[in-house]
């Protein structure tokens, strides 16, 4: 199967936002442990109880793992009243990528604030 991304949007019950939030940026990480190659955790600036968690596998059968995986269960059974269910994740192949040379570095900085 080829590399993908998996796309799991979450959107927070009342009042749960910033927990939501923290409890996303605990998880991610874990994904690694899975053989994920990078994720990301996005909130919308437009509506504060939505987000998206994308996670970068080389294949899907990573993600099942993770997703049906201990950290990930005992973080949907802990966090369960936390968001909207059900979570309907969706598996994205990897089509094309790009970004600009030296756009990384740019963004990681050199301490200059000037």
């Amino acid at each position: 199967m080829a590399a993908g991304v998996v796309h799991l949007p979450v959107y927070a019950t009342g009042f749960r936002g910033d927990d939501i939030e923290a409890s996303l940026q605990q998880l991610a990480p874990l994904s690694t442990n899975y053989g994920a190659t990078r994720f990301d955790v996005y909130r919308s600036r437009d509506d504060r109880y939505k987000f998206l968690m994308a996670i970068e596998f080389d294949d899907k059968g990573q993600w099942d793992a993770f997703w049906f995986g201990p950290e990930f269960t005992d973080w949907r059974a802990a966090c369960s009243g936390w968001y909207t269910v059900p979570l309907l994740y969706v598996w994205n192949d990897n089509v094309a990528r790009g970004m600009l040379r030296g756009a990384e570095a740019a963004l990681v900085g050199d301490g200059d604030a000037s």
